[in-house]
């Protein structure tokens, strides 16, 4: 797998592979490659379109003049590598393994109360935002992801339907007292919670983050709380302190295997800057379980796929799910394959011999999960009752 494209040059090659370090806050501006609308509709910078023009209007030339242009395309034809692209043929109909049960609109279901909810308390949820298809299974299951930091996302991941602004609005005051309310009313025993990235603000929103799950603590103590966290821009000192906020599972995800990064993901985020809070969540507070997630069918190799596993032991991460990603609108990235129920199976035995404490890998698998949370409260209870003898 190609990383030396992606590594900083501040990475010396004889250091320890567990120890990562952050990339540097780079402007938006940065060629990502297709001169598309952005994740969520955010729109490429007029610069970056202009460029693109122009390499398009010299490429016309060469070839008229009977030059041969070795364009990206004829490059990974020749490497045998795919990527994902704006605008590119989908693959032909959608498997019969993507049927999902539709959400009960039953006034007595839980879908409906949840909803209510979060409605009576102004709340946002990742499972809406994001367009999850799991969202009724998880809602009449009688829990939902809650995302704070409001609905406007700061970065413009091109796999992603959330909503984009480079200036949203300040986050709410009392919503982590409204969150704390929500989750405690629902009487579940563990909880997701995840925000949107917010870069527009000095720590990325870890002191909100912190002080929702100390609230959720305070109200309900042996509730199970996962935060799925931002990079903070490979801030360290915001992921101590959230690392030490009394949660009990650290999520963060890294999207997909190296190589795609930077068609996948906004250009402020980074594969090796994930990697490091990911890292330093587990170094600041061993008794924390950490966890992230992959989406496949976005062009990536079996070696690729089984290689980021092997980064992710690296840095002792405890769970990792995957799951095939949709796209959410034309103006997203293409699905490359869809990849079959036998292929995530096998990536679910390779991980759990790798040592991984838990694996959740099909083409419905999200990052937040009501199957996956349940078992992963279990794990967590039964291995803490286990220390205590």
């Amino acid at each position: 797998m190609n990383s030396s494209s992606s590594r900083l040059s501040s990475v010396q090659s004889n250091k320890d592979d567990t120890n990562f370090v952050a990339t540097p806050v780079v402007p938006y501006v940065i060629a990502r490659g297709d001169g598309s609308t952005g994740g969520g509709g955010l729109p490429m910078p007029r610069q970056q379109l202009q460029q693109q023009q122009q390499q398009q209007q010299q490429q016309q030339k060469e070839e008229e003049k009977g030059i041969k242009y070795k364009g990206e395309e004829e490059e990974e034809e020749e490497t045998m590598q795919r990527r994902p692209k704006v605008g590119a043929p989908m693959p032909h109909g959608r498997p019969s393994w993507f049927r999902v049960p539709a959400p009960s609109q039953s006034s007595q279901s839980r879908y409906t109360q949840i909803k209510e909810s979060l409605r009576e308390l102004t709340l946002h949820t990742v499972c809406e935002e994001a367009q999850c298809p799991n969202i009724g299974e998880c809602w009449n299951g009688g829990t939902g992801t809650i995302m704070l930091l409001g609905d406007t996302c700061t970065r413009g991941c091109m796999f992603c339907a959330v909503n984009t602004n480079q200036a949203p609005s300040p986050p709410d005051p009392f919503e982590p007292f409204k969150t704390a309310d929500a989750v405690v009313r629902w009487g579940v025993d563990y909880i997701v919670i995840t925000s949107v990235d917010r870069d527009d603000i000095p720590d990325g929103g870890s002191g909100h983050f912190a002080t929702t799950v100390e609230l959720i603590k305070y109200q309900k103590p042996e509730m199970l709380v996962e935060c799925l966290v931002s990079d903070f821009r490979g801030d360290l000192k915001a992921v101590e302190k959230l690392a030490k906020c009394g949660m009990d599972v650290y999520a963060h995800n890294v999207e997909t295997v190296e190589r795609l990064q930077k068609f996948v993901r906004d250009p402020r985020a980074g594969y090796h800057q994930s990697l490091s809070t990911l890292a330093h969540a587990k170094q600041v507070n061993p008794d924390l379980y950490t966890k992230t997630s992959i989406m496949l069918g976005l062009g990536e190799t079996d070696e690729e796929v089984i290689q980021t596993m092997k980064d992710l032991r690296k840095i002792d991460v405890d769970v990792v799910t995957f799951g095939q990603y949709l796209r959410p609108t034309e103006n997203h990235l293409s699905v490359v394959e869809y990849v079959t129920p036998e292929k995530f199976q096998e990536f679910q035995r390779i991980g759990e011999e790798m040592g991984f404490k838990y694996v959740a890998s099909g083409p419905m698998v999200r990052s937040s999960y009501k199957a996956g949370e349940f078992f992963l409260e279990n794990m967590i209870k039964r291995e803490r009752r286990e220390k205590k003898d």
